[in-house]
């Protein structure tokens, strides 16, 4: 049998990994191959399992730590996909939090189980505006410096440096932007996409389908700083189911009552954006999918990254719903606690204001412990 192709999408928070997952598996199916999708996250409940598992693929969620802490666990699903379809190729997207990827990731799967799968060079997606930022190319608020940290340390590792979102802002600004990077890592290969509108990703994926995992030395990470820096990051996930039309007189749901999905993950956003501003709180990234119960591929997602972008629905949904679970995953450099009690602000808001039943099925909020890598090999 031929080596499967294991392709992982690096990049901090809100770079649009999963929406470059969804399209370069899209592109591969085209192709003809095979595809198996391993999303990871810190605890369970995520938006890109949903998503990705909405548009047909098969997927296998990492749960409880990065693929470094979870290196075990990432085989397992890897052997998993390929028991129940063969994967020609495996896209993997690691947490958007996590560096050291080829050391603890790339290096041991192409060391230990190298007669089984191909390693390509390891991409790193960045948000234009946030970069420009980090850089010092624009004015605008960034992290804290031990944030800051991690987010270098990412670009530091990349092979490929791929700005994403080049259609949401001027050329003039992305060629800065390249020009800057250009200067500080004059190694790196810098590629321009889109991952929303297919910009670029054919030749990204033409690339990452002929290349190999370099031979580059470890770079040199202060695992202190970055657990410190991980650790100034608050996470949190929340499944809650939603409803409509409840019969005040008994509590039953009255099945007559649809709602706009659409607009109510909005309303949520948009109070949620406020409530976190007001609160001086730096998200990182903030992203929700609302679909009907039941199942289906009808999916409403939608995101939020920066203070000066207003949240935006990436995918709607088709049809009014009586019925439909709401998946939440902050993440803000900010109190666990703090966020916890904005998303149970808005909640409580948004039900007090429609007539809608909003039931919290599943929520956790809490820092990510300090990395733990299963292997680090040179």
């Amino acid at each position: 049998m031929s080596k499967a192709r294991y392709l992982m999408i690096g990049g901090f928070l809100g770079a649009g990994k999963t929406t470059a997952m969804r399209n370069l598996a899209k592109r591969l199916a085209d192709a003809g191959q095979r595809v198996g999708l391993i999303t990871n996250d810190q605890s369970t409940g995520l938006v890109d399992t949903a998503i990705l598992g909405a548009a047909g693929f098969p997927t296998e969620e990492i749960t409880g730590g990065c693929f470094c802490c979870q290196f075990n666990s990432l085989v397992a699903a890897a052997e998993k996909l390929t028991a129940e379809s063969q994967p020609d190729v495996f896209l993997a997207e690691p947490v958007g939090s996590c560096t050291d990827l080829k050391a603890t990731v790339s290096y041991p799967l192409r060391r230990i189980y190298g007669e089984h799968y191909s390693i390509a060079p390891l991409s790193v997606m960045l948000d234009p505006v946030r970069a420009l930022r980090v850089l010092g190319v624009e004015a605008g608020k960034v992290f804290s410096s031990k944030v800051v940290y991690i987010y270098e340390k990412q670009l530091e590792e990349a092979e490929i440096l791929v700005i994403n979102k080049c259609d949401q802002i001027g050329g003039g600004r992305i060629d800065a932007l390249q020009a800057a990077l250009r200067e500080r890592y004059p190694e790196k290969e810098i590629l321009r996409v889109s991952a929303r509108t297919g910009e670029g990703v054919a030749e990204w994926l033409a690339r990452l389908e002929s290349g190999s995992l370099g031979e580059t030395p470890n770079m040199d990470v202060d695992y202190q700083e970055y657990a410190e820096g991980e650790a100034l990051l608050g996470w949190l996930n929340s499944t809650i189911q939603v409803a409509s039309g409840a019969d005040s007189s008994n509590g039953h749901l009255n099945d007559r009552c649809e709602f706009d999905g659409n607009a109510f993950v909005l309303d949520c956003m948009r109070r949620l954006q406020a409530e976190l501003h007001a609160e001086s709180v730096e998200v990182a990234h903030l992203k929700m999918t609302f679909s009907p119960t039941g199942g289906g591929s009808d999916l409403a997602v939608a995101n939020y990254v920066r203070d000066d972008l207003p949240p935006e629905l990436s995918y709607r949904l088709a049809a009014p719903l009586q019925k439909g679970e709401l998946i939440l995953n902050l993440r803000a450099e900010g109190p666990p606690e703090t966020l916890e009690a904005i998303v149970s602000r808005v909640l409580r808001a948004v039900q007090g204001s429609t007539r809608l039943i909003l039931e919290v099925e599943h929520q956790e909020a809490f820092r990510p412990s300090p990395p733990t890598p299963t292997h680090r090999l040179v």
